[in-house]
């Protein structure tokens, strides 16, 4: 089994190594595009550097949704293409590319009004299924089905009766986005692809009007590097526009945030065997299940304040519950709300006002030789955004280079995952861990759940689950800093795991012990782990704060209270 480990060693080589000889490709930004950029690059032959300022998925690829879906609305405006595109990749993903991190998820959506309405939902989303089968790539979900009242009232006694006269039930899938994009930088990086992450880009390299690599700073260490490469890619999501102001050339388009932002309520708190989509006066609203819980999302508003720390307001939260319970018999409140995050979408701005409805195609661009941009999108399509961006870089190298292999290339834990599946009883057996744990394992690590299940046998006490977050094992607190790049206990708690937003105290009473244990692997000695502890607890009281204040202005500036840490 192919594998590669992201630890503190492995990111000091990467970056040396970058710095020694000129790349073919250095890609900015390890965001879902970037981190799949980086695997298109190295698995068509070329040499291939990843850096990220923060940590892999800090900005929008750990704030989303959670879905990998073809955009159901995206029919009702006719935007075919976008779709079709889509739901091929939801394909590949599902029973291909990641099968341990890519699952269905049933969504049942209410009829409000009798005839009519049937038939028009109903043939939008027979016409999805037809194009999923279309392509292929449909065999791994069931196909949708009518429901009256009554039966979607047993599928989802949640639901007021008066709110709705029948449904429809229909499949998409869900994964956790930033494990995701963690997986994809471990793939790159397992064929060859250099990566490190607290690596910030702070200006081009340039010979003339061509741009010839990049200046980065260690954030961690201190040091800058010159890293040179014939073709660098601007990955970076939402900060598009300001990574292309380094350049000093106007861009061919620009990128424009609209922040969502989503609830995490107790899975008891709704009672459904199904998730649920609503329409709102602006999008849609879904109610999607997320293991022991729900997560609530989303609104779709202009941003233009800090976007590494979007913050989510009062108003916004109100906004969501005032929705979700027009339909609830028993309504949430502000008591039920475990966790909140906002995130930002890219979206190419310039074909209209509403941020709902600007695009959701993505653009590739080549603005100055030697430097690719690309930008807008959503997450599903990551994979073909990467190749549009791998072909633009192409087209300035003075060599044949092979076509696209990412729709064969598995990410690292899918190939034999299936095979561990079906073993989960004896897996449990032999290492005395409950099957339920191993299920757990198995589907944020596939295969690899045998070198976390190594750890634990060298170290049983790794087998305990976490203080005060039980979902997760210690050896996972570990796993991180040694295997999955994690640097600092937020990237462990926000990322890694979601303890941050799955736990009421947000993850405050874990922060020591899972600091504690990342120390030995990062080499922390007290003071390092009293600082990390003493960032978490102001960052966890900064949102909190944020999330009473009334408007988007008040909430930055309370979220902005909790700056980012920066080691001694």
């Amino acid at each position: 089994m192919r594998t590669a480990t992201l630890g503190p060693a492995q990111r000091a080589e990467s970056l040396a190594s970058m710095a020694e000889r000129e790349l073919d490709v250095l890609v900015v930004g390890a965001g879902v595009v970037g981190a799949g950029t980086a695997l298109d690059a190295v698995t068509r032959g070329l040499s291939t550097g990843l850096v990220e300022a923060r940590d892999w998925a800090s900005g929008t690829s750990s704030r989303s949704s959670k879905l990998i879906h073809g955009g159901l609305r995206y029919l009702e405006m006719l935007d075919f293409a976008l779709v079709r595109e889509a739901l091929k990749e939801r394909g590949l993903l599902l029973e291909r590319l990641a099968p341990h991190l890519v699952k269905p998820v049933p969504f049942l959506y209410p009829l409000q009004h009798k005839g009519w309405e049937r038939l028009y939902a109903g043939s939008g989303v027979a016409m999805y299924d037809a194009m999923s089968m279309a392509r292929g790539h449909g065999r791994g979900l069931p196909m949708h089905r009518h429901l009256t009242r009554s039966h979607a009232l047993r599928v989802a006694p949640c639901l007021k009766k008066d709110a709705l006269v029948g449904a429809l039930q229909y499949y998409d899938a869900q994964m956790d986005d930033a494990r995701y994009v963690t997986n994809l930088v471990r793939t790159a990086v397992a064929y060859g692809a250099k990566a490190a992450n607290r690596a910030r880009v702070t200006g081009f390299l340039r010979e003339g009007e061509r741009v010839v690599g990049a200046r980065v700073q260690d954030v961690e260490g201190g040091g800058e590097y010159e890293i040179r490469a014939k073709q660098v890619v601007n990955a970076t999501g939402v900060w598009t526009d300001d990574t292309q102001a380094m350049v000093g050339e106007r861009g061919q388009f620009h990128v424009r945030a609209s922040k969502g932002i989503h609830l995490v309520v107790p899975r008891d708190r709704i009672h459904s065997t199904t998730g649920l989509i609503l329409r709102t006066e602006k999008s849609v609203l879904f109610v999607i299940p997320w293991g022991r819980h729900w997560i609530v999302g989303t609104t779709d508003t202009d941003w233009d304040l800090d976007k590494a720390h979007p913050a989510a307001s009062s108003a916004d939260i109100d906004y969501l519950l005032d929705h979700v319970n027009s339909v609830l018999a028993v309504p949430l409140t502000r008591d039920d709300v475990q966790g909140v995050y906002a995130g930002l979408r890219p979206l190419l701005a310039g074909e209209s006002d509403a941020t709902s409805k600007l695009s959701r195609e993505h653009t590739v661009a080549h603005p100055v030789p030697g430097l690719v941009v690309v930008a807008g999108g959503k997450y599903t399509t990551y994979r073909v955004m990467a190749k549009d961006a791998v072909d633009a870089a192409v087209h300035g190298l003075d060599m044949r280079v092979a076509d696209c292999v990412t729709e064969d290339v598995p990410l690292l834990g899918a190939e034999g995952y299936r095979a561990l599946w079906n073993a989960r009883a004896r897996i449990a057996a032999r290492t005395g861990l409950h099957v339920v744990r191993v299920e757990h394992l198995l589907n944020r690590y596939g295969t690899l759940t045998e070198e976390l299940l190594q750890l634990i046998a060298e170290d049983p006490s790794l087998g305990e689950p976490l203080a005060a977050a039980d979902d997760y094992l210690r050896a996972e607190i570990v796993y991180a800093a040694s295997h999955e790049g994690a640097r600092h206990l937020d990237d462990v708690l926000t990322r890694r795991t979601r303890i941050s937003i799955e736990t009421f105290d947000r993850g405050a009473r874990s922060a020591r012990d899972a600091a504690e244990l990342m120390a030995p692997v990062l080499g922390w000695d007290k003071g390092q782990i009293e600082r990390e502890v003493e960032h978490y607890q102001k960052r966890v009281e900064a949102e909190r704060e944020s999330q009473r204040q009334p408007d988007d202005l008040t909430a930055d500036a309370a979220r902005l209270g909790a700056p980012d840490i920066v080691p001694l």
